[in-house]
């Protein structure tokens, strides 16, 4: 994913609300979201390297990895980091347990920024932090930094995300959706510096990206509700940001 918005026990009737839009090269092949053939995860599909952007298990358990944009750090013989997400759906170890582990190998990945948890609590580590940290209820917002790094597309996201939240009528996967399509560029003032070249901060500036070669290929919202009933609603995206596919799932946790 490059741009995670969630609520952690903010909604009143929805302890977990997140809205995710994974950005990618378009050449590089992925399937929809779907249950697994193990019937375990509901998570679309990384086709070159096997692993997933971000997934919900039958159990109600989220996860879901950003990539770290550190380009002169980028080591090519490095392990997938979507194959975090689905260890993080699958573990049966507690999340501290979890997290103490994978910082002993953070190591033999690529700079990253992991979350996964449930209604009943939430994880977040970046091998580039050195920080597992359990978070407190809130509003949060990611990116390719670290967790709640002021980029313009996280303080936006944030804020669309809290009136979504506000408005009389409950959040919906749709309402959801909308929101994480705003095309809306940052000004050149507020771009951030990480090692790529100024026309390439422009085009990832915005909540959803649009370009020939890469762009936002898929939203996702979920929310689970307080009586555990998960709704799972993802789009997917050709390179003119036109729909393809969407795909919507409803099932109540184990």
């Amino acid at each position: 994913m490059c741009l995670l918005l969630f609520a952690y026990r903010v909604h009143p009737d929805f302890p977990l609300v997140v809205a995710a839009n994974r950005d990618e090269f378009h050449r590089r092949p992925a399937a929809p979201a779907d249950w697994w053939p193990e019937g375990d995860i509901l998570a679309g599909r990384d086709l070159q390297a096997g692993g997933t952007w971000f997934g919900v298990s039958r159990q109600g358990r989220f996860a879901s990895v950003t990539n770290y944009r550190e380009p002169s750090a980028s080591q090519p013989g490095a392990r997938s980091r979507g194959e975090l997400v689905v260890e993080a759906l699958r573990t049966e170890q507690g999340g501290h347990a979890w997290l103490q582990a994978l910082a002993a190998r953070g190591e033999q990945y690529n700079g990253f920024n992991l979350l996964f948890g449930s209604t009943d609590g939430i994880f977040s580590y970046s091998n580039r932090s050195r920080q597992p940290e359990e978070l407190a209820p809130g509003v949060y917002g990611l990116s390719n930094h670290l967790l709640e790094t002021p980029w313009p597309k996280v303080l936006r996201g944030k804020a669309l995300l809290q009136r979504c939240l506000e408005a009389e009528a409950p959040p919906t996967p749709e309402a959801l959706l909308t929101l994480l399509g705003d095309r809306t560029p940052a000004p050149d003032r507020d771009l951030p510096a990480t090692g790529v070249d100024r026309h390439w901060e422009r085009l990832l500036s915005p909540m959803f990206i649009v370009s020939p070669d890469y762009g936002t290929r898929a939203s996702t919202a979920l929310l689970i509700d307080a009586a555990g009933e998960v709704t799972f609603m993802e789009r997917s995206f050709d390179a003119d940001g036109a729909v393809t596919t969407e795909r919507r799932f409803q099932f109540r946790t184990r």
